[in-house]
């Protein structure tokens, strides 16, 4: 038998890598002369620079640019002299955050556009950008400043580039480097398919994670609404542009990024679809499995382009409502790590045991079933 093991991270407590580490150590006490090919997946977000970057022969380096609370902060990327690729989280990822500073109006992505500038001075021609795992919500503004764009309320005056300025921006000064901007091949890589603004949008669905209260959601939803009405009126709608707290679309508009389907772009350059023929089973999984992860994320995406023949299981940290239309997107059966009520601490402390001994469960079942249909 031939398992391929292709999860994401799991968000706050193990990379892709280590999750799949875990997954493959539990299987091999019930399977163990089972062949495993371990596939660290990145749709966008946390994990994306590690999945891809050996295949393209990228090696680490880092700059020093601004970071959230505006301190000067080292950011890795990954690079081969010509191209590129950074995660947005690791400079404003949400598990970086300490939880009582989590503010992801006030927090600034000014670095991220400070790193694009840098990159392209350096002759840099193609960069690749995953913009999902952040814990900012500023439709890019903080990105566009580290560009060079100046942003004025309606009486002229200088606004700071954080998502609570969005509704009093009413004009804006753009940068003298547009042109060499333009001589740099920007992909945007998103982990989520949402739009810009509405109920599927970027504040609605992922601002109470990131620390908005349930009070402040309308607002800052109207408030990314007439920013974009003003800068971009077409974006708003798009696909993808509210990934990343609409990183999406501040990159697609400031810095003539193209939105692509993270899950689907990765797996491209990943060469999946040759890799899973092989496969007599594939396991996927993520932090939490929920009715977001139906809008794009990586275990949903996965199982899209598994052939039909070849099952899939899903094991997660935990899972939540809307977790059972994966059986829709090609999932056979998903399987939560949490076995107990437990504070969110001690479930992220316990995340490879819990992980490693679920995996074994979950073996020992397909032993077992396999054992009946004889």
């Amino acid at each position: 038998m031939r398992i391929l093991i292709a999860p994401d991270s799991f968000k706050e407590s193990l990379s892709a890598l280590e999750a799949a580490q875990c997954i493959k150590n539990g299987f091999e006490k019930i399977f163990p002369e089972a062949v495993y090919e371990l596939l660290p997946i990145g749709d966008g977000g946390e994990g994306t620079v590690a999945a891809l970057s050996a295949n393209m022969r990228l090696t680490y380096a880092d700059k020093e640019v601004t970071g959230p609370f505006g301190e000067r902060k080292q950011i890795a990327y990954t690079t081969d002299g010509h191209t590129a690729l950074v995660e947005m989280a690791a400079l404003v990822g949400l598990e970086d955050i300490p939880r009582e500073k989590r503010d992801p109006l006030r927090l600034s992505t000014k670095g991220l556009g400070e790193l694009i500038c840098l990159l392209a001075e350096e002759g840099v021609k193609q960069l690749f950008i995953g913009v999902g795992g952040s814990g900012t919500n500023d439709g890019g503004i903080g990105m566009a400043e580290g560009l060079g764009y100046i942003f004025f309320d309606a009486a002229g005056n200088r606004l700071e580039a954080v998502g609570e300025n969005l509704g009093k921006v009413a004009s804006f000064q753009k940068p003298s480097c547009l042109e060499q901007l333009k001589q740099m091949d920007i992909t945007v890589i998103t982990d989520v398919t949402n739009p810009l603004c509405g109920e599927n949008g970027a504040v609605y669905v992922f601002g109470p994670q990131k620390g908005l209260e349930e009070a402040e959601l309308a607002a800052a939803d109207e408030d990314l609404r007439n920013f974009y009405s003003l800068i971009a009126p077409k974006i708003i709608d798009k696909p993808g542009s509210g990934a990343g707290g609409g990183m999406g679309a501040g990159l697609a508009t400031f810095a003539q990024g193209a939105i692509v389907s993270g899950i689907d772009y990765v797996l491209d350059l990943l060469d999946f679809d040759k890799r899973v023929r092989k496969a007599n089973l594939v396991i996927v999984g993520e932090g939490r499995m929920d009715g977001q992860s139906m809008e794009g994320k990586a275990p949903v995406g996965i199982a899209r382009r598994v052939p039909t023949e070849i099952p899939v299981v899903a094991i997660c940290g935990s899972t939540g409502a809307g977790s059972e239309q994966a059986v829709e997107h090609g999932i056979d059966a998903v399987f939560s790590t949490v076995h107990e009520v437990a504070d969110l601490q001690k479930v992220l402390a316990e995340a490879a045991v819990n992980l490693e001994r679920t995996a074994e469960n979950v073996a020992a079942l397909i032993k077992v079933s396999g054992k009946l249909s004889d």
